[in-house]
């Protein structure tokens, strides 16, 4: 997620993980909106966001951008590449990070690898954790595999919230969900990213 301005990251930790063979060949794509942060036509907000929250108009909207990714997106890079039909992994960085939870807990994931950096849980007062716990509600399996991680120099509330995520998992974890749980020393929300992506390509695919 925010292609247009983290997928540099992306390429540049998976050329070192592909220098050493540490990761199998992987397609990286980086999907964005030919606009930055903050840019009108920039709908990270919109599309990232798994609920409508008071006072942030036209959010919520992130049940029919999966369905994007999944239904359009997905099939036209399977037309252009040979995609493995078993490993699909999605990622992302606090907002986009919302959505890559979001696609986690889903009832049966289309996205069954998840990178998660700094996720943005406290979003409509932590919202993410309501929507994991009724899935749990529901079911017990969770086949997928989830790297979560965060700057140990990052906000109280975006260190606490990923806090109340993994202690929520462990109190009731779902049967098959591998999770793997990273807290960086000295980096913060917005020199985290080499290293979480980088690490997490390695966890989830290595």
């Amino acid at each position: 997620m925010d292609g247009d301005d983290q997928f540099s990251y992306a390429v540049a930790a998976y050329r070192e993980l592909r220098a050493t063979v540490a990761v199998p060949p992987l397609l990286l794509v980086g999907v964005g909106y030919g606009a930055s942060y903050m840019k009108p036509a920039n709908k990270r907000m919109r599309d990232y966001t798994p609920t409508a929250m008071t006072g942030e108009p036209g959010t919520g909207a992130a049940d029919g951008y999966l369905r994007f990714l999944q239904d359009t997106l997905w099939p036209e890079l399977a037309r252009r590449y040979p995609l493995s039909q078993d490993t699909r992994g999605i990622a992302g960085h606090s907002l986009g990070s919302l959505l890559a939870l979001h696609a986690l807990f889903q009832p049966t994931p289309f996205f069954n690898r998840a990178l998660v950096s700094s996720p943005s849980i406290w979003f409509d007062g932590c919202s993410i954790l309501r929507l994991a716990a009724k899935l749990r509600g529901h079911q017990a399996t969770l086949t997928a595999r989830a790297f979560l991680s965060v700057g140990e120099l990052d906000t109280p509330s975006m260190t606490g919230d990923l806090t109340l995520l993994e202690q929520q998992l462990a109190a009731r974890p779902f049967a098959q969900l591998e999770l793997t749980v990273r807290r960086f020393p000295d980096l913060d929300h917005y020199n985290v990213l080499p290293a979480a992506f980088g690490e997490g390509m390695k966890t989830l695919f290595g």
